[in-house]
């Protein structure tokens, strides 16, 4: 059984190929630069011995149509997928489902009527979800086809939790409410830290801290998502790579006011231009923490800041769910930054949260344990796989 997974950007189509009876990513790889004279294609296939070889061609590609006619070459020389048509299905990323979907949804008429309806709470991404979404249709009209939402997991928040104290109008004709995202991989890592539990994941409570270069937390009671620091945009919450986080929104009438800003000039500043990167000139938190090792104090008060807000969340998110089990540290920060994992837990015994420094320095692989033996509350580091989570809900849509 082999399922598709595809990432559609408006200049690139990220895929990757499992096979699903084994739960494992057989090729994969990215198309970049479509309908740019010096398109690009990366190929990975898996070899006998279980490791994946990388390739890269560099070639025109017009469009979407071409790039999935290359992407298509490269399975069936690569992936061992002779027609598309023998797909199981094919699972879409869709960045934001707005108030509508709840769930993975089978594409048709409908769905893609419904996606473009909500474009305008992602303008950056869903149209490019819309251009690959059709010209897979139309590659391959046969097979099964899932759009997967980043925004669905968190559909099950409470009004409390998703509501912004703003006119009515503006939630009821405008949208405007919380929806948060990263929900494949919450979802995807919440049921692993469940499974390491030992306990089916209707009975777990976690906070779920998907750090990477963008970041955001989730509070999951029984296996739903019952806060989220991610708002309307992916621009609320945590401090990340280059977004800001939470702030006064004020601060965007303060700069029209003083320094002659349009507002879409602090959009753009604070969704690329701030974060780590305005706390101290590097998003990449490892050249954060390099310039930190040498003494930079602006670096070090990025790290500082960066820990400081998921500290904060964890104990708003404590308050919230009553009782933790399990703190999960996920994706390229949380899985790889051992120091900041540290820093974020520091100060937390009062609320039942050790680590044990040997096993958060020495953690490795696809889930580790790092809390102390007399912590209360569990802190696993899992790697998440937001591909295969797309796939598996993929599967779950398809059987109904």
């Amino acid at each position: 059984m082999k399922v598709l997974v595809l990432n559609s950007g408006s200049s690139s189509v990220k895929y990757r190929l499992f096979e699903m009876d084994r739960r494992e990513e057989v090729a994969g790889g990215v198309v970049e630069r479509i309908g740019e004279p010096d398109g690009v294609i990366s190929e990975r296939v898996r070899r006998a011995d279980g490791s994946l070889d990388t390739s890269v061609r560099r070639l025109p590609v017009p469009s979407h149509r071409a790039a999935f006619a290359l992407m298509g070459e490269a399975l069936r020389s690569g992936g061992g997928l002779d027609d598309p048509r023998r797909l199981y299905a094919i699972g879409h990323r869709v960045v934001h489902g707005g108030p509508v979907f709840r769930a993975p949804a089978r594409i048709d008429a409908a769905v893609v009527a419904a996606i473009r309806e909500v474009a305008p709470l992602a303008p950056l991404h869903n149209p490019g979800h819309l251009v690959g979404i059709e010209a897979a249709l139309e590659a391959a009209p046969d097979v099964p086809q899932v759009a997967v939402f980043d925004t669905a997991f968190h559909q099950t928040m409470p009004a409390r939790a998703y509501r912004y104290a703003v006119p009515e109008e503006w939630y009821t004709r405008y949208r405007v409410r919380r929806y948060g995202f990263h929900g494949t991989s919450h979802a995807y890592v919440a049921r692993r830290a469940a499974d390491h539990l030992g306990r089916s994941l209707d009975g777990v409570n976690l906070i779920t801290l998907h750090l990477g270069n963008g970041a955001s937390a989730a509070a999951v009671q029984g296996g739903r998502c019952v806060d989220t620091s991610m708002g309307l945009t992916p621009l609320a919450g945590l401090v990340m790579g280059t977004r800001s986080g939470d702030l006064d929104p004020a601060v965007v009438f303060y700069l029209g006011r003083v320094a002659g800003l349009e507002p879409a000039r602090v959009e753009a500043a604070l969704n690329q231009e701030s974060g780590l990167k305005g706390l101290c000139g590097a998003h990449d938190v490892r050249e954060v923490h390099r310039a930190a090792d040498a003494g930079d104090p602006r670096a070090l008060l990025a790290l500082e800041v960066f820990a400081y807000r998921i500290r904060k969340y964890v104990g708003a998110y404590t308050a919230v769910l009553g009782r933790v089990d399990a703190i999960v540290f996920t994706a390229g920060i949380g899985e790889n930054d051992a120091d900041l994992r540290r820093r974020i837990c520091e100060g937390l015994e009062g609320l039942g949260i050790t680590l044990d420094e040997e096993r958060n320095r020495s953690a490795a692989g696809e889930l580790s344990e790092v809390h102390a033996p007399q912590s209360r509350v569990a802190v696993l580091v899992v790697r998440t796989n937001e591909e295969l989570e797309i796939a598996e809900q993929t599967v779950a849509c398809v059987r109904g």
